[in-house]
């Protein structure tokens, strides 16, 4: 059996996701789907509106075999090293194609921008220093620099989001050696970051605008845009913990933490740089509101997304000795099974023998520095969620083994 690797968030997954899956097979010609996928908060430093066990039977469900989780040292960063992790994983999986959207839908350009930036990474590097110390935001400076480089008439636009995403994939499949090929096609409909519902009969919309909707109205205004078992699965979430986990959910906890440190205690937290532990200090003080804060927070230097990670990473009280030393380390330390089908289980079965890495299937069974940070960031996730339903959540978490699904009796299987 042969496989494709998808990179994913499935923050539900909507029938944009379930076109993505169904098209990687089809074009790649392999069997298995198999999707290393963020866990409880993702790489915008956004938490996952449902967990990270609905969202794994959602996707199997539709059309994906294995899904396994991208920990939290990788998934709460920058494009490059969300990147790195998840190919790596992808790879120790023994995927043999990685199938991604993108907003320019050939793989050409990726394959060139990638061989042309390692050719003139001096350069390169060199004019990203020459626009930080311009005051712009490591985003911006890097787009600039593309631009400077980049003169061929079908030029990458590495100011897009899903083809800067593209481009690291790319980058780290060869910078690895990695026998994996990569593909592309072209993401449908609704751009990545539209916030509202086409009106259109068109039934695929952004992930952004289905969170939008499901919680300024209800979930039934987005049913036409999610295939049947994402809509079953968010009710049965929805139902069970009461709540959507949104931002403002943990603006409290935020606030609290942030009252509990010191400024020197603050500037040891992981994406904490150049001072900016003192206007942390201070706008906390005069916000109400997760929104708030953060407008009070913004500067041209940092992206929004860039300071919603670090407020994560506050929340987390993740230190920048211990992400740095566990990134040391170019390739994931395992790999952590979410859920597979009969036909993602069968191929688990012939890969087991020849991973480089464990396979966790229980948490009891395994550590790592990596691991705990994942099992905190959890903990953290569950802390909007009212008693007794949160300690049960915690418990959940860890006693979960991985789900099975029976894709021929459409049910799930208990182990």
């Amino acid at each position: 059996m042969k496989a494709v690797g998808l990179v994913v968030e499935y923050n539900p997954f909507h029938n944009g996701h379930l076109y993505h899956a169904q098209t990687a097979k089809r074009q790649t010609g392999c069997d298995i789907a198999v999707a290393v996928m963020s866990g409880h908060f993702l790489q915008r430093g956004e938490p996952a509106v449902v967990s990270k066990w609905a969202r794994t039977k959602m996707a199997l469900q539709s059309g994906v075999d294995l899904v396994i989780e991208l920990p939290y040292l990788y998934a709460v960063q920058k494009a490059e090293i969300f990147a790195r992790g998840s190919v790596s994983l992808l790879n120790k999986l023994g995927c043999e194609a990685l199938f991604f959207g993108s907003e320019h839908g050939d793989i050409e350009p990726f394959l060139q921008t990638a061989k042309l930036i390692d050719e003139q990474k001096l350069t390169f590097d060199e004019r990203i220093k020459e626009e930080l110390k311009k005051g712009a935001s490591y985003p911006a400076a890097a787009a600039i620099a593309f631009s400077s480089i980049l003169h061929t008439e079908n030029a990458l636009d590495l100011s897009k989001p899903n083809n800067i995403l593209g481009y690291h994939y790319v980058t780290s499949i060869l910078s690895g050696s990695y026998p994996m090929k990569p593909y592309t096609t072209a993401r449908v409909s609704s751009d990545y970051h539209d916030a509202d519902l086409p009106e259109s009969e068109n039934h695929i919309a952004s992930a952004t605008g289905i969170r939008k909707a499901m919680i300024e109205q209800n979930l039934e205004a987005c049913l036409r845009f999610l295939p049947a078992a994402s809509g079953r699965e968010l009710a049965h979430y929805r139902k069970s913990f009461g709540l959507w986990h949104t931002l403002e959910s943990y603006f409290s906890y935020l606030k609290y933490s942030l009252s509990t440190v010191t400024a020197q205690e603050l500037q040891q937290i992981y994406e904490v740089e150049e001072g900016l532990e003192h206007r942390i200090l201070r706008s906390i003080r005069n916000a109400s509101s997760y929104q708030e804060f953060m407008k009070l927070l913004k500067t041209k230097r940092y992206t929004w997304t860039r300071l919603q990670r670090m407020n994560t990473h506050i929340l987390t009280r993740t230190k920048k000795q211990d992400m740095h030393k566990l990134l040391d380390d170019e390739e994931a330390p395992y790999i952590r099974l979410l859920g597979m089908t009969k036909k993602g289980q069968a191929y688990l079965s012939q890969k087991k023998k020849t991973l480089s890495v464990p396979l966790v299937s229980k948490l009891s069974s395994f550590s790592h520095p990596a691991l705990d940070l994942d099992i905190k960031a959890s903990r953290i996730y569950s802390l909007p969620i009212e008693e007794p339903r949160r300690t049960e959540f915690d418990l959940q978490e860890y006693g979960h083994t991985p789900i099975r699904y029976d894709e021929d009796e459409e049910c799930f299987l208990s182990i």
